[in-house]
């Protein structure tokens, strides 16, 4: 069984767990009907709309 060698700092331990927290901000685009910025491939919950056409119907106030 593999035995690591030496102790490994308290440093490189903390550079090694602080790469699983990094997050990036989703890439949004502006929706082709109404210019609401949506997540691609997802239908825009603002107008229902998805590759240029209704998909669902959104209640009007």
């Amino acid at each position: 069984m593999a035995v690591p060698k030496k102790k490994q700092s308290p440093s490189r331990r903390d550079m090694r767990r602080a790469n699983h927290d990094k997050r990036t901000a989703p890439g949004l685009i502006p929706c082709a009907n109404c210019q609401e910025m949506v997540l691609p491939h997802r239908i825009c919950p603002s107008c229902g709309h998805y590759k240029g056409r209704q998909v669902i119907a959104i209640a009007q106030d």
